[in-house]
């Protein structure tokens, strides 16, 4: 049996203030560095250490690894950081207020806009201050990896190819893993490991903070997966 860590970024400012985030680079709120540290803390509590660790090009989750491994005194070990386990890409919705959004156009259109895999929401143009081929850290993508929009679905696409070539590689060698990244592309993963349907994926939701653990069999298939829980009751 091989066991896998996957941690969403702690609570952003964005998050806090209720805005769509996407590629977006916010920092952790206190309460998020908070969240960092006791997700490393319940970490070493159930006895886990980890070999490598993978998170996105984004601060939030970036600054999350760093803190739970710190927690765990584990700051020494190889971090990967890759775009493809970026945020979900949310196009012009991206840094507006998501009630404010509702009202202007409806509580089910966001929702098909935030749940539905094949939705996109509205697209930016590329000379969006946003577009993301604007920020130096995204020099190397190609025109068609560059978003303007961005559904669940293609966000599975753009993180399944790290995903097999990077971290499934690490499982299969024996190395103990952990990924941080953000709901969204953490949700991609667990679609596609569950072999969740899209009306099944769309009711998921991925709690910031907490480690989830899955243990796999030697074809990484699930065996189960379940939340860490502080033993400390925090």
């Amino acid at each position: 049996m091989k066991k896998l860590v996957l941690l969403r970024h702690g609570e952003s400012v964005w998050n806090l203030e209720n805005r769509f985030t996407g590629w977006t680079d916010v920092d952790l709120s206190a309460a998020g560095a908070a969240q960092a540290v006791r997700a490393g803390e319940t970490l070493r509590q159930h006895g886990y250490s980890f070999d490598v660790g993978f998170t996105s090009y984004l601060k939030r989750s970036i600054k999350t690894l760093h803190l739970a491994l710190e927690a765990m005194n584990l700051l020494w070990i190889p971090v990967e950081k890759s775009w493809r386990l970026n945020e979900r890409f949310y196009g012009s919705l991206q840094g507006l207020n998501k009630a404010e959004i509702t009202a202007q156009y409806g509580e089910a259109q966001v929702q098909r806009w935030r749940r539905d895999p094949q939705e996109h929401p509205p697209a930016l143009t590329p000379d969006d201050p946003r577009f993301p081929g604007h920020d130096p850290r995204y020099h190397t993508l190609t025109h068609r990896e560059l978003p303007l929009t961005e559904n669940l679905s293609e966000t599975m696409t753009r993180v399944l190819p790290f995903w097999t070539e990077h971290i499934m590689k690490a499982v299969h060698q024996g190395r103990n893993v952990i990924v941080c990244a953000h709901g969204n592309s953490l949700r991609a993963v667990v679609q596609y490991i569950d072999h969740l349907s899209d009306a099944e994926v769309a009711q998921l939701d991925i709690p910031t903070g907490v480690p989830l653990v899955f243990e796999l069999d030697e074809q990484f298939n699930r065996i189960r997966h379940y939340y860490l829980e502080s033993q400390n009751g925090a």
